[in-house]
């Protein structure tokens, strides 16, 4: 079952003077709602959302921190390629504050789990060189009651909440350069 995903907003584009953050974004985006550093949402997801190192489409990769991304990176899966390469769209990434859509990740760890990746780099035009240490994913559908490290939920789907439709309509509307927080104030 294919999962719907949030439609990017007009001023999300990459062209747009929006200055995104990947969490603003990725929340938005996958309908997954957690708050806080990027490299915080694996925590945080335990007990509310499914998490695995399997990729599936709308579902959230979270980065771990480190020395150079010191609050972690989130990223939402826009299509499988095979077991180990996803496209993703997220923000904040190649170029500042912006959006960059269907960029390639691939898995570069010996286990094939997932915890360490190549990024696709637009200075570069392929991948980059360096490798990221990653959590795994999120998935959109709530955590099964109890579970501690749930696997995936294979028909989960976004939750998107009230606010972010009334947000996403907004910004489709005005295709102003506010920033997220401001429409939702």
């Amino acid at each position: 079952m294919a999962l719907a995903i949030a439609t990017i907003p007009a001023a999300a584009d990459a062209q747009s003077s929006t200055f995104w953050q990947c969490v603003t974004f990725a929340r938005m985006y996958s309908g997954i709602q957690l708050f806080g550093n990027a490299a915080t949402w694996w925590n945080q997801a335990l007990g509310k959302y499914s998490r695995g190192n399997a990729p599936k489409e709308g579902a959230v990769l979270v980065f771990k921190a480190i020395g150079s991304m010191r609050a972690g990176h989130v990223a939402t899966v826009s299509q499988v390629i095979s077991d180990r390469i996803v496209k993703v769209t997220h923000a904040n990434w190649s170029s500042r504050g912006q959006v960059e859509r269907d960029v390639e990740v691939m898995d570069t760890s010996a286990r094939n789990d997932w915890s360490s990746v190549r990024v696709w780099f637009k200075n570069l035009h392929d991948l980059g060189q360096r490798e990221y240490p990653a959590y795994g994913f999120i998935y959109g559908g709530k955590a099964p009651k109890g579970a501690a490290s749930a696997a995936a939920d294979t028909d989960a789907k976004p939750v998107i909440d009230a606010k972010l439709l009334k947000a996403d309509a907004a910004i489709k509307s005005a295709r102003s350069a506010a920033p997220l927080a401001a429409l939702i104030g």
